[in-house]
C-alpha cells in the first residue's frame, strides 16, 4: 500500500494529467482509467449532470473486458436517470454526499437509496463494494458523479473500498470537476461553430459531427495499437483527433447558399467551388499555436484526398488555394497527393466521413443500409481509401454501431 505523501503526490499527478485534456469524451475515459488505477477498482462508471438528470456518460469493467477476445471493446447504452434520492448515483449527485458501501445487496435501512441489480442479472456480474462521489467544484457546482466497482486487493478478492483513500479521492474529484467543466465549454464552443455551418449547410449536425469523431477516434485508436505507437502519444492525439475531427467541413462557411442549399447533385462547375471548403476551412488554423491547431488544419484540408490519388484539393499552397509548382499537371489541375502522402489523421476521418453520409438521409438520397454501406466502403478499398485503415474499420463494426445509437439524428 502507498503511504500518505506517496498518495498525496499521486492524486496530484493525476490531476495535473487530466487538466491537459481538452475534450470531453476522451477526459471521462481517463478521469475513469486514472480513480480505477488509485482505487483498485475492477470496474466504474461516469454520469454527466444535465439539467435534472444524470447522464451515465461512460464505464470500464476489466472482468467482462476479459471476457472479449483481444481488440474488441465492452458495448454499452447511454441512458438518463432522474436526480432524486432514489438511486445511489442520484442521492450522491443531489447530496453531494460521498458514498462508501461494502456491499450494495446489504444496505442499510433507513437510507432513500437502493441499489439497482438489474445490470447484475443480465451480465452475471457481481456488483459489491461500490464508492461513488461527487464530481464537484471547488465552488461546490456538482457536474457529474464518479462510481468505483470492487476494490481488489492483491490476491484479486473483492474488498471494502478504503475509508483512508475518501480525502485523497475527494481532491482528486474537485480537479477532475474542473477538468470537466473547461471540456465542456470546450465543446459547447466547438459545437456553437459547427451549428454556425449548420446554418449554411444543414447536413453539418451536431449528431453528425460527434459520430464522425468518435468513428475517427476508434480507428486511430486500433491502427495506433497495430504500430506500436507509445500510450502516452496515444491518448494525447484522440484527444486533439476528436475535436479536430468535429471540424472537418467548417470550411462551408465560406461556400455559397446556391450550392450547399441545393437540393439536387451539384453539376461540375458547383462542385469545384464546393471542393474550396478544405483549404478554406484549413485557413481557420493556419497560425498553428497548438497541437490542435496543427491536426484541425490536417483534417479540414485532407479529409477528401484519395488513396489512389483522386481526391482534393491536392498538393496546393492552402493560404492561395494555388496548386504547388511541383505537383501541377500539364493541363495546369492540380496533382492529388496519393497513399501516404496523406497524412494519417487525414485518411481516417476520410473513412468516418463516408460511411457517416452514407449511413445517413441527406436531400438528395435515403440513408442505405448498412450492407450497401459496407459493401461500397470494401470496394473502395485501395481505391479511395485506405487499405489498412478500412481493415481496421471493418474489424470494429460492434463498436461504430454502438456510437451511431449514441448520437442519433435530431428529429425535425
Amino acid at each position: 500500500m502507498l503511504d500518505e505523501r506517496h498518495k498525496l503526490n499521486e492524486v496530484l499527478n493525476i490531476g495535473l494529467e487530466v487538466t491537459q485534456i481538452k475534450d470531453i469524451d476522451i477526459l471521462l475515459e481517463h478521469i475513469l482509467t486514472k480513480a480505477r488505477h488509485f482505487t483498485g477498482a475492477d470496474a466504474g462508471s461516469i454520469y454527466i449532470k444535465e439539467g435534472d438528470k444524470l447522464r451515465f456518460r461512460y464505464t470500464q469493467n476489466d472482468t467482462q473486458q476479459k471476457k472479449l477476445p483481444p481488440g474488441k471493446k465492452l458495448i454499452y447504452s447511454t441512458f438518463s436517470i432522474p436526480l432524486n434520492n432514489q438511486s445511489i448515483s442520484g442521492y450522491v449527485a443531489s447530496t453531494g454526499e460521498m458514498l462508501n458501501i461494502s456491499d450494495v445487496y446489504y444496505i442499510s435501512g433507513g437510507v432513500p437509496y437502493s441499489f439497482n441489480s438489474s445490470y447484475d442479472k443480465i451480465t452475471g456480474y457481481r456488483t459489491q463494494s461500490v464508492l461513488t462521489f461527487p464530481l464537484k467544484t471547488y465552488n461546490d457546482e456538482i457536474v457529474g458523479v464518479l462510481q468505483l466497482i470492487n476494490s481488489k486487493d492483491k490476491e484479486d478478492h473483492i474488498v471494502p473500498f478504503s475509508r483512508e483513500d475518501e480525502p485523497f479521492i475527494k481532491h482528486f474529484a474537485n480537479n477532475a470537476a474542473i477538468a470537466i467543466e473547461r471540456a465542456m465549454i470546450t465543446r459547447d464552443i466547438i459545437l456553437r461553430m459547427i451549428k454556425m455551418a449548420q446554418l449554411r449547410d444543414p447536413k453539418e449536425t451536431g449528431p453528425h459531427v460527434n459520430r464522425v469523431a468518435s468513428y475517427s477516434v476508434e480507428i486511430y485508436e486500433s491502427w495506433a495499437s497495430r504500430q506500436n505507437v507509445d500510450a502516452r502519444e496515444v491518448e494525447k492525439n484522440k484527444d486533439i483527433l476528436r475535436m479536430a475531427a468535429m471540424l472537418h467541413d467548417v470550411g462551408k462557411v465560406a461556400i455559397t447558399d446556391m450550392i450547399l442549399k441545393k437540393p439536387t447533385r451539384l453539376d461540375d462547375q458547383e462542385y469545384e467551388v464546393m471542393k474550396q471548403h478544405t483549404f478554406l476551412g484549413a485557413r481557420l488554423f493556419s497560425e498553428r499555436r497548438s497541437d490542435f491547431d496543427e491536426a484541425a488544419l490536417i483534417v479540414t484540408l485532407n479529409h477528401h484526398e484519395r488513396w489512389d490519388g483522386n481526391g482534393y484539393p491536392g498538393h496546393i499552397d492552402f493560404l492561395t488555394g494555388k496548386p504547388l509548382l511541383d505537383y501541377c499537371h500539364p493541363s495546369g489541375k492540380t496533382i492529388g497527393k496519393r497513399g501516404e502522402e496523406i497524412p494519417p489523421f487525414g485518411r481516417i476521418v476520410a473513412i468516418a466521413d463516408v460511411y457517416d453520409a452514407l449511413s445517413s438521409v441527406r436531400c438528395y438520397k435515403e440513408s442505405w443500409d448498412e450492407t450497401r454501406v459496407l459493401e461500397t466502403l470494401h470496394q473502395e478499398r485501395g481505391r479511395q481509401f485506405d487499405p489498412k485503415l478500412i481493415d481496421i474499420f471493418l474489424s470494429i463494426m460492434e463498436v461504430i454501431r454502438n456510437i451511431a445509437s449514441q448520437y442519433p439524428d435530431e428529429k425535425e
